[in-house]
């Protein structure tokens, strides 16, 4: 039983040891906010919803990068966003209404860095969905944001289909 333990022992130590192979990472810059199309809130606090979704896209990208390459770096500065659907008046709240004239938009630009600071691409990009509302294939249909990350999902899928690491 002691042998069994050693045995054990040193196979998780050499295991752990082993090299982690990271995913490549993103870094979002948010510009000129204040002239964005659309991130008005509806109910909530306008400071408060716009850091919520900020965050919320941030994690998103960083979500999209980890199926790069290792050590590469996905640049993103977001120059204007119009969140799917648009803010109305109900007596004295402000409701966010889903239609599908009010299609997501997001422009920015971007650049995949290697980790010697090399560019592998980069562009400027102007993203709309006017089908948004249409298919069932809404893999966030119950998350916030869910018809701008989709936007995303297949921006990226088309975008990087060539660098995209396949998992294990």
């Amino acid at each position: 039983m002691k042998k069994l333990s050693i045995t054990l022992l040193a196979m998780f130590t050499f295991v752990s040891l082993l090299p982690v192979a990271y995913a490549a990472t993103s870094e979002v810059v948010w510009t000129d906010h204040e002239k964005y199309r659309d991130i008005r809130p509806g109910n909530e606090g306008r400071k408060h919803f716009r850091e919520r979704t900020f965050k919320s896209f941030e994690k998103h990208f960083a979500k999209l990068a980890e199926n790069l390459p290792a050590g590469q770096l996905l640049k993103i500065n977001v120059t204007d966003i119009d969140l799917a659907g648009d803010t109305h008046f109900g007596g004295i709240n402000q409701l966010r209404i889903i239609k599908d004239i009010y299609s997501p938009r997001m422009n920015f630009s971007y650049q995949l860095v290697n980790a010697d600071g090399s560019i592998v691409t980069s562009d400027e990009i102007v993203l709309k969905d006017m089908n948004f509302m249409m298919g069932s294939n809404l893999k966030y249909r119950n998350k916030s944001l869910g018809y701008e990350k989709k936007m995303l999902d297949d921006w990226f899928a088309d975008t990087f289909k060539e660098l995209i690491v396949k998992k294990k």
